[in-house]
């Protein structure tokens, strides 16, 4: 039967098998794959991901083909997508096992400068870039056309070594939409397939702050248990500062009395009593004479 230069349609129970079967093969054969597993509702459930999607279906160019797409990174035809600065390579399963390469252009220096500038001059972006988060603002900024993040169609190039002459097959559009269904749990790739730095956001957002002499007020201050519970951090509490002793001077009495006590004590040296005196102290001493009694004197009388 002629397709006319199309391969034949294969149902989705029957792709899914035989990309089961393609993905076992290659980790038999010690190749490591990053599949996006089939799933069912809305491919991009976190704002990066819905954003790369939705910057997608912006552009006419891909308004054909995008259905399809969808169809196929949603019932788990992506077996490995894999995402480097600047590139995106995967393989996809249709009626034969497809590999699909996606270019994307870094953003130029001077738009990556003016997304930062523009940044930091919200003083709060700074504040929520380091709780991971972002203001509105920003991420309205950072979504624009053609000067913000995402990338334009004419900064994304795409092979496939399917059979489709068309701009974009429906192999590439599912490795896009995977794309963003990989963003969910690692949006850190797009400025990685942008071959920018996220940091970046946050050293220009610290720069564009005012610059004051100025101490804050003290009600706007955060104590170290406030601190310490909002990030998880613990902080050493500050140890007082160690006074230094001066030695006292000192006094006359004191110096008198420090040469005394560096002359050396006068020891006299007690001879032993010999053994015969010794033995005769031991004897009881005799008792003494009993004086002899008074003589009263009587008066002679005339």
């Amino acid at each position: 039967m002629s397709y006319y230069g199309w391969a034949p349609y294969v149902p989705v129970a029957e792709r899914r098998r035989k990309a089961e079967k393609a993905a076992a093969k290659a980790m038999k054969n010690g190749e490591k794959l990053s599949p996006i597993t089939s799933y069912r509702g809305a491919i991009a459930k976190t704002f990066w991901g819905k954003a790369w999607c939705d910057n997608l279906e912006r552009y006419s160019d891909y308004a054909n083909r995008l259905p399809r797409g969808r169809t196929y990174v949603r019932n788990g035809s992506v077996i490995d997508l894999r995402v480097a600065a600047g590139e995106v390579k995967a393989q996809v399963m249709g009626s034969s096992l497809y590999k699909v390469a996606v270019t994307v252009s870094a953003v130029p220096a001077k738009q990556w400068q003016a997304v930062g500038a523009d940044c930091a001059s919200s003083i709060n972006s700074l504040v929520e870039l380091l709780q991971g988060k972002l203001s509105k603002a920003v991420m309205e900024r950072i979504c624009t056309p053609a000067t913000g993040l995402f990338p334009a169609p004419k900064e994304i190039k795409f092979t496939c070594s399917c059979p489709d002459s068309a701009s974009m097959c429906k192999h590439v559009a599912a490795v896009l939409y995977g794309v963003g269904a990989r963003l969910d749990a690692q949006p850190e790739l797009l400025f990685s397939l942008r071959r920018v730095e996220a940091k970046d956001l946050v050293a220009r957002a610290g720069a564009g702050l005012p610059k004051t002499g100025k101490a804050p007020a003290k009600a706007r201050v955060l104590e170290d248990a406030l601190l310490s519970d909002v990030f998880g951090i613990e902080l050493d509490e500050p140890k007082p500062p160690v006074k230094a002793v001066k030695p006292r001077r000192k006094s006359t009495v004191d110096k008198v009395i420090a040469k005394k006590a560096a002359k050396p004590a006068d020891v006299s040296i007690v001879k032993p009593a010999s053994p015969k005196k010794a033995a005769v102290s031991k004897k009881a001493a005799p008792a003494k004479a009993l004086a002899a009694p008074r003589k009263r004197v009587g008066r002679v009388s005339p």
